[in-house]
């Protein structure tokens, strides 16, 4: 019987530690190194934004790759623009909605956020464009809504009325919106859907309701809903761009410095004038212009500010005699710039005829309390002469007329340097004259 020498066993390595690679101690030693939960929050931060330059920038052509828009993006902009006219021929939220959800992907929207943080003069203008388009798509399809519209006029159109004003709940939601896509847009590779609907709600919407009052000829939605979607793209672009600084984005290069700052302070400076508060900015600062005083001294008055989000729809008792149409061209009537028509008293010279002393004007505003106006018509329940929104002047008449259990007054309205005279109902008026029995 042969035997085999036993040949001794190769020495194993010392085991090595799973985390830091750097052999263990000996048993009496043996403790496991465990990086602390700060630790590794900090190494994930760091890993998000590379310190190095080739880093930043194969991150920066990665996030361009995901934000560059592509074709469906242009169809699905069509598609849900189409929805939204329906939703607003209809007066329907629940298609508005799905016009929402079948509005496109915002992705180009990071992108030009991310241009303008970064300073990407081509990139900036490739997503602008794609944004410009996918916009005149929607408004286009409001144009064509609001053209079928008038097939069926009149209409209740409170959606129209709602979506192209300015609400704080609806700058509130889009500052967060603005700031979870930006921040799942950089951080994940998911799609951020949920961001992304809550983006196209209040930029499509109000877009497509200017359109939809352009077309249909609907007073006062045209062109408050184009206001109200350059406040919005405005307002996210500011709360998207502080973000991605805090994220640790900055311009590539110092002369872009420039670029950055005057597309954030032009973006800031629409805000502030089309929200109406560069007046109030300008009367603390002492800038406020004084309206200018005509040759017979009385002052004009001066232009007003885009209205805030204190605008509201006519009231459940009236909805039914409120419906939005096409304006009526009436009788044009050239008015005194400085005093109303009422008001303009032609004394003769001579000494034998005396001077017939006129009552007092009643004036009121229009405040519905839905719909954000009322309409003036040619009797009670009769046909729709003009649309007057809330706080245009109107002066009272005498007369009164009670119809269907609602009362109306018959007043003139002056738009457009053209007078109206026509009824309207009653509970849509604030009058600061006492009147008997109002």
């Amino acid at each position: 019987m042969t035997h085999i020498p036993e040949e001794p066993l190769p020495e194993q390595p010392p085991p090595e530690h799973p985390l830091t690679e750097q052999p263990l101690p000996g048993l009496a030693e043996t403790q496991p190194l465990r990086l602390s939960a700060a630790r590794r929050r900090r190494e994930q931060r760091r890993m998000l934004i590379p310190a190095d330059s080739e880093g930043r920038a194969a991150l920066l052509g990665r996030l361009v790759r995901r934000a560059y828009p592509s074709v469906e993006f242009f169809f699905f902009a069509v598609l849900g623009g189409a929805m939204m006219g329906a939703g607003y021929i209809l007066d329907s939220q629940a298609l508005l909605l799905l016009g929402i959800l079948l509005a496109p992907l915002m992705t180009p929207w990071v992108g030009l956020t991310l241009a303008t943080v970064t300073g990407s003069v081509r990139f900036f203008i490739q997503t602008l464009a794609a944004m410009l388009v996918s916009g005149l798509l929607v408004f286009g399809c409001g144009v064509l809504a609001g053209l079928a519209a008038r097939i069926w006029l009149p209409l209740t159109l409170n959606q129209a009325f709602v979506h192209s004003r300015l609400w704080w709940p609806d700058l509130v939601v889009l500052a967060v919106g603005a700031v979870l896509m930006t921040v799942l847009f950089v951080r994940s590779e998911e799609k951020p859907v949920l961001s992304s609907v809550i983006l196209a709600y209040e930029l499509f919407l109000p877009l497509n309701a200017a359109g939809f009052g352009l077309g249909s000829g609907v007073g006062d939605v045209w062109p408050q809903g184009l206001l109200v979607c350059i406040v919005h793209l405005a307002w996210a672009l500011i709360f998207a761009a502080v973000t991605l600084a805090i994220l640790g984005f900055r311009p590539l290069r110092k002369i872009a410095y420039p670029f950055t700052a005057v597309i954030l302070l032009a973006s800031l400076v629409a805000m502030i004038e089309l929200t109406g508060l560069g007046g109030k900015v300008r009367e603390v600062f002492g800038l406020t212009i004084l309206p200018a005083a005509t040759a017979s001294g009385t002052v004009e008055p001066a232009a007003t500010d885009l209205p805030s989000a204190l605008v509201t729809s006519p009231s459940s008792a009236t909805r039914s005699q409120l419906h939005s149409t096409v304006p009526v061209t009436g009788i044009p009537v050239t008015p005194s710039p400085t005093r109303p028509l009422s008001l303009l008293v032609s004394p003769s010279l001579t000494a034998s005829v005396t001077i017939t002393a006129h009552a007092t004007p009643i004036w009121a505003l229009i405040h519905a309390e839905e719909g954000g106006g009322a309409f003036l018509r040619e009797a009670p329940g009769g046909n729709i002469i003009v649309t007057l929104t809330n706080g245009d002047l109107v002066q009272v008449l005498s007369e009164t007329q009670d119809y269907m259990g609602a009362l109306w007054v018959h007043v003139i309205a002056i738009q457009n340097d053209k007078t109206y005279e026509g009824w309207i109902i009653q509970s849509v008026l604030i009058t600061a004259t006492p009147i008997p029995g109002w």
